[in-house]
């Protein structure tokens, strides 16, 4: 069983016992969550589609760390004026673990 789920204005396909980093949310390392924006549940052939969520259907997470992700730099010149910018950015990332896939 899988799911679509959207998290952080991005969506993730998702499975029982899957790992993943999504933006940083709130909660301690450890505790466990519910994902309640579902967008789509498959199941082999069955499946169920949301419009634009399903409303009886959430995906349980644990939180196994907050980390931050790799560093990005954004370089610009102007060339033949002598100007140039630098500026470098590191999203703050939660890696979570997901625990069960709820569709009722």
């Amino acid at each position: 069983m899988f799911a679509v789920i959207r998290t952080g204005g991005k969506q993730y396909r998702v499975e029982t016992g899957m790992s993943l980093d999504i933006e940083r949310i709130e909660g301690d390392q450890g505790s466990t969550i519910s994902l309640d924006d579902v967008l789509f549940i498959g199941n082999g052939e069955n499946f169920s589609i949301g419009k634009p969520v399903l409303s009886n259907a959430s995906v349980k997470a644990q939180i196994v760390e907050h980390k931050r992700g790799k560093k990005l730099i954004a370089f610009k010149k102007i060339r033949r004026h002598g100007k140039q910018w630098k500026k470098g950015h590191r999203q703050e990332l939660t890696k979570i673990r997901i625990t069960d896939i709820v569709a009722a």
